[in-house]
């Protein structure tokens, strides 16, 4: 009716119900900020705080029973913090740490098991979401590398064979035949690229296979010296081969991929120590390795490049540049042979690469 009051709507957090609400809203800020490891440390820091000031208190009002219960009280509490933070945070942390470390040395999408629902379950997450990713990334450049590599071999054929053919036929002197050589030696170093990125993405999706059998080092090494030194003879560079004195032990080995990796040190010391007109070449017996050593006498690898060499894709700050993967194939073919590859520089100038190969074991 006209004239009736409608009753006053109460005020926001007014009246009990309010004062209901406004609780709940604190409870549940409380035990939202308590929750998880946060929470539990805060809650026993605190516990620990308040046993300390309770023993002082009691003892300085003269109850020594009572300060050497809660003195007790607080260092058990104390222990306990420490094997439950080991427990809960320490050793998580160390199996986050060591599946980290997985991924960065290749183990691209591996995952580390989730065990609780709090901070480490949330760094657990993060760090299995940047796995996958990196794995998924690392599929995709896999796939373009090869994509693109297989595309370029038909037109990089054609030119190489084509050149040749023209080279066949040109004067004997002249810039038409110095032009037709050059096209023919950088269409042969980009066919070399394609073919060490073609061997790369092979690595990676697991179509990379040896074919083991007993080889004489030494006998293939005297063969790769002798082919190579005279490829290097045009460039003004000498081979200098070392044959062992005694007779080398048998190494289980692809004798294929052998000569690739040789083939590629030599390739880098002929690229690299091209001044020091001269590469030496040696191959003897060490412990249970049988050791090849491929040094040249250039001006060495820069400090800041030695601990890089074999990474894929990394290029020095040197003048001659490369694909950046030719290292890192044969650090792989070794690797895959239970053997170590070593780069580093020699005693005197210029650059030492070693292939250490295990003894065959009758």
């Amino acid at each position: 009716m006209e004239g009736d009051k409608v009753p006053a709507s109460p005020a926001p957090g007014g009246g009990p119900g309010g004062a209901q609400e406004r609780l709940r809203a604190l409870i549940s800020a409380c035990s939202g900020r308590l929750r998880g490891l946060k929470g539990a440390f805060l809650l026993l820091s605190c516990s620990a705080a308040a046993g300390v000031v309770l023993t002082f208190v009691f003892a300085l009002a003269g109850s020594v029973l009572w300060s050497a219960v809660f003195c007790v009280l607080t260092a058990a509490l104390l222990l306990l913090t420490n094997l439950w933070f080991r427990e809960r945070v320490t050793s998580p942390i160390l199996g986050l740490g060591d599946t980290a470390r997985h991924i960065a040395d290749g183990s691209y999408g591996a995952l580390a098991e989730r065990l609780r629902d709090d901070e480490i379950g949330e760094l657990t997450d993060a760090i299995n979401d940047m796995s996958v990713k990196i794995g998924r990334a690392d599929r995709v450049q896999n796939e373009f590398i090869s994509s693109i590599s297989h595309e370029l071999r038909t037109p990089l054929t054609a030119i190489t064979g084509w050149s040749e053919t023209l080279i066949a036929d040109a004067p004997q002197e002249g810039d038409f035949r110095r032009g037709l050589e050059i096209i023919s030696r950088e269409s042969g170093r980009l066919t070399a690229m394609v073919e060490d990125l073609l061997e790369f993405t092979r690595m990676r999706d697991g179509r990379f296979t040896l074919s083991l059998e007993q080889v004489d080092v030494a006998e293939l090494m005297e063969e790769v010296c002798f082919t190579y030194s005279k490829l290097l003879v045009k460039d003004g560079l000498a081979l200098r081969w070392k044959p062992p004195r005694d007779r080398l032990p048998f190494v289980t080995a692809d004798p294929r991929r052998l000569k690739q990796v040789v083939l590629n040190i030599l390739d880098n010391a002929a690229k690299y120590g091209r001044s020091g007109r001269s590469i030496e070449v040696a191959c003897v017996q060490e412990g249970e390795y049988v050791r090849i050593s491929v040094r040249d006498h250039g001006p060495g690898i820069a400090a800041e490049d030695l601990p890089h060499v074999k990474e894929r894709f990394y290029k020095g700050r040197g003048k001659e540049r490369g694909s950046g993967i030719g290292l890192a194939v044969c650090d792989e073919i070794v690797a895959r042979h239970s053997g170590k590859l070593k780069v580093e520089n020699a005693p005197g100038g210029g650059a030492l690469v070693t292939v250490l190969l295990p003894v065959e074991t009758q």
